[in-house]
C-alpha cells in the first residue's frame, strides 16, 4: 500500500430513491448483495487495493452504515452537513486527510462493483500522469466513477457547492484531467433504488 494515495468513500447520502420506492432499510446502503452490504462492499474493494488509507463519510442513518462496516481498519468521519449534498461530503473527507496524501481516490458507496483491479489501475495511472490534476475512468465514451483527485485540485473542491461532487469542477477547461479507457461496466453502475438493487442480485 502506498499513503500517499487514500480512498475517500462517500457514504452520507439520505437514499430519498431508495426509501421512496419502498426500500425497507434505513439507507440502500446497508442492503444486502452478494452477502454483503453495498457499503461494505465499497470499504472491502477501498481496504484490499493499494490505497494506503481508506475514510468513510457518513451522513444519514450513521448508524446503520457504522455497524455495517464494523470491524475494518478504516477512518469513518460524519458529516453533519449530508443534506446540503455530496460536495460537503467530499469537503469532509478532504478535510480528514494526513498532510501526506498526495491524491485522494473518491468512491460513491453505492456503486458495489468496483473492484481492487479497477482502483489500483487508477492509482497506478495517477502515478504515470504526476501533472495531472485528477484521473476519470472513461467507457464508451462516458465518463464514470471512482476518480482520482490530487492534492493541486484539494482547494479548488474544497469550495464546491450542492450536489454534483467534483463533476463541475472535472469540466472547467484550466482542470488537467487524464481518461483512463476501462471495459469494466463497474464504473457506471450504481443501485438507487430496489429495482436496482434487484437487477444487481440477478
Amino acid at each position: 500500500m502506498t499513503s500517499r494515495v487514500a480512498a475517500i468513500i462517500l457514504a452520507a447520502g439520505s437514499s430519498t430513491r431508495y426509501r421512496a420506492a419502498g426500500g425497507a432499510l434505513p439507507t440502500k446502503l446497508v442492503a444486502p448483495l452478494d452477502g454483503a452490504p453495498l457499503v461494505a462492499r465499497v470499504a472491502d474493494a477501498a481496504l484490499a487495493s493499494q490505497a494506503g488509507l481508506v475514510i468513510v463519510v457518513t451522513g444519514y442513518a450513521r448508524a446503520s452504515v457504522d455497524a455495517a462496516l464494523e470491524g475494518r481498519p478504516l477512518m469513518s468521519v460524519h458529516n453533519e452537513d449530508y443534506a446540503a449534498g455530496l460536495s460537503t461530503s467530499l469537503r469532509c473527507g478532504l478535510a480528514a486527510l494526513p498532510a501526506d496524501v498526495k491524491a485522494a481516490i473518491v468512491l460513491l458507496a453505492d456503486m458495489p462493483r468496483v473492484s481492487p483491479p479497477l482502483i489500483d489501475a487508477l492509482i497506478a495511472c495517477a502515478a504515470q500522469h504526476p501533472d495531472a490534476d485528477a484521473i476519470v475512468p472513461i467507457i464508451a465514451g462516458e465518463r464514470g466513477n471512482p476518480v482520482v483527485l490530487n492534492r493541486s485540485l484539494f482547494a479548488a473542491a474544497a469550495t464546491l457547492t450542492g450536489d454534483e461532487g467534483a463533476r463541475r469542477l472535472l469540466r472547467h477547461p484550466a482542470v488537467a484531467v487524464v481518461e483512463l479507457s476501462v471495459t469494466d461496466e463497474a464504473v457506471r453502475l450504481d443501485i438507487d433504488d430496489p429495482v436496482a438493487l434487484a437487477a444487481a442480485r440477478r
